[in-house]
């Protein structure tokens, strides 16, 4: 493949933007590789600046569950675009999404729109505090909140795949308020919760942890979450950012049967433009301003184009079969990458909840970061460079998940599957 265009318009942004990027793992520093610079998607294909085609499994990071430029998502968006862009007030569709995301999620009675998951992280982590008058927060290793200084404590994602321990910038006095324990820990949990549950003010989680990679709940882990807060009166916090609508149209928490206090939201309700929300109980979120005297606020919060494509994107995959028939594409997709590797006789460990999904080159079973951090990360470098000169775009890290679409066809995920052989024979 030609990448010229691609490496020229990547020198010049390394001269106006940090790193040549907006978002630190799209640089694709921890693979020996420089970023594709992407003209257009559809479906499930992307093209770059040099018209080389892949067939994507990032899906902007998890939003693009139809695929790119679904029919009835650019449709709402055009005709919203007919009425203006943004307002600064409030518009009938904001009420419209806030409506279907209750009806999704039985947790939720009252939800607050925002721009981003960073937003909505940090901001039920403030009601929390300011609803519990306590100051400590728990979080776990390997999971990302987004980069509010509270959450950025031993976090995933880009953090993870850059090797950050944390960031400069972030005061002792602010990360001490937050302690990080290992996912999937349960004795960890109880011996923190005994010695300081009476000042916890509440504890965030990913339910399925898609920022170290794929890593699962265990059995146990998410009840004993919701036990222990409820012991101790502290909030518990789903952070639902990539599994709200994805794992299922209810999120995790629907899936598992284990109901947070605050859920936060982002990626899908959005239909691929910048959103987050934050939402729970009457009571809880009747404490946010201007009802309350917990402060948040955001200019292009509810934003209509956001609104006008989260509706168009929830509405559609209410239709039935839809998780059903995505689920079988991430199952034919990571057995065969099973098959692949097993062929190949290259160790892999592979994790799947719905049509989210990842792999790590490990001969052990990951439960948490810790586990992730032991894959060979020289092995994913490869694998990721033979994958992507094939046509395959993949995550450019170990510790990020995959997305399957509606837009995946048969004979996408088979393409894909000879190339894994191919590449991974050569490995």
């Amino acid at each position: 493949m030609d990448f010229s265009n691609s490496q020229r318009l990547f020198d010049r942004a390394v001269k106006l933007i940090p790193g040549g990027v907006n978002s630190p793992v799209r640089a694709c520093q921890s693979v020996g590789a420089e970023p594709l610079f992407i003209d257009r998607a559809e479906g499930c294909l992307i093209f770059d600046a040099d018209g080389n085609r892949y067939i994507d499994y990032i899906g902007s990071w998890g939003p693009m569950i139809l695929g790119h430029r679904h029919p009835a998502v650019i449709e709402a968006i055009a005709k919203v675009l007919e009425r203006g862009t943004s307002f600064g007030a409030p518009t009938d569709l904001e009420v419209q999404l806030a409506q279907m995301v209750i009806d999704a999620v039985p947790s939720v009675e009252i939800v607050r729109m925002v721009n981003s998951g960073t937003e909505a992280s940090m901001s039920a982590v403030r009601l929390a505090r300011g609803a519990t008058q306590r100051e400590l927060i728990i979080k776990f290793d390997g999971c990302y909140h987004g980069h509010a200084d509270t959450l950025l404590v031993a976090a995933g994602s880009g953090v993870a795949t850059l090797g950050i321990p944390g960031s400069p910038g972030i005061p002792e006095s602010i990360a001490q308020h937050t302690l990080s324990l290992p996912y999937n820990d349960v004795d960890a949990l109880h011996k923190v919760m005994a010695e300081k549950g009476e000042l916890v003010a509440g504890i965030i989680v990913e339910p399925v942890a898609g920022n170290m990679g794929l890593v699962a709940p265990q059995k146990g882990f998410l009840e004993t979450l919701r036990e222990l807060c409820d012991r101790y009166g502290s909030i518990l916090i789903f952070d639902e950012v990539m599994t709200g609508f994805r794992v299922a149209y209810g999120g995790a928490q629907a899936l598992y049967g284990i109901y947070p206090d605050l859920s936060c939201f982002g990626k899908i309700i959005g239909g691929g433009l910048p959103v987050g929300a934050y939402g729970g109980k009457r009571a809880l979120m009747s404490k946010v301003a201007p009802q309350g005297s917990v402060y948040q606020a955001g200019t292009l919060s509810g934003n209509p184009v956001a609104m006008a494509a989260g509706i168009a994107t929830l509405e559609h995959i209410q239709k039935a079969g839809f998780y059903e028939a995505l689920d079988q594409k991430a199952k034919h997709l990571l057995s065969g990458l099973e098959r692949a590797a097993q062929k190949a006789a290259i160790p892999v460990q592979t994790q799947r909840v719905g049509s989210m999904l990842g792999f790590f080159f490990n001969d052990r079973t990951v439960h948490n970061f810790a586990d992730a951090k032991t894959s060979d990360l020289e092995t994913f470098a490869a694998f990721y460079s033979g994958m992507r000169q094939a046509g395959i775009y993949i995550a450019p890290s170990q510790f990020e998940a995959l997305f399957i679409s509606a837009a995946h066809q048969t004979e996408h995920i088979e393409a894909t599957l000879e190339a894994a052989e191919r590449v991974l024979a050569q490995l």
